[in-house]
């Protein structure tokens, strides 16, 4: 099963982890981790390159772990406050489009969202 946190921080959502294979199929062939990877790396490569945020991630293929944390999705981080607005309703879409997924995949996802500080 995959896990994915989401962060949040006063309604905004700034980041998230995901955590281990889905399980759906065999290595290779399992549809649902390719999804997964491939909705994660636009998150990750929309806001690097196209929004130009300031964004710490980490990914470890052997232990299929990603971090994503995106400062500027906080408006404390980020002046412009449209900016700001973009990027987090970008990783808020991702956890509306991961629960969506759950409906269906519910054996091989779970999603949930945690309040918690950016510096922690």
């Amino acid at each position: 099963m995959t896990k994915i946190v989401f962060f949040r921080e006063n309604g905004h959502f700034y980041g998230f982890e995901e955590q281990g294979h889905t399980g759906f199929g065999e290595s290779g062939n399992d549809i649902l981790c390719a999804a997964l990877s491939a909705m994660t790396m636009l998150i990750i490569n929309t806001l690097e390159i196209s929004y130009a945020a300031d964004i710490d991630y980490e990914i470890d293929e052997g232990a299929t772990n990603i971090r994503v944390r995106c400062r500027a999705a906080l408006p404390e981080y980020e002046p412009d406050e449209r900016k700001s607005y973009a990027v987090s309703g970008l990783i808020q879409g991702y956890f509306y489009q991961l629960n969506d997924l759950t409906e269906e995949y519910y054996d091989f996802l779970e999603v949930e969202v945690e309040d918690v500080p950016f510096g922690k």
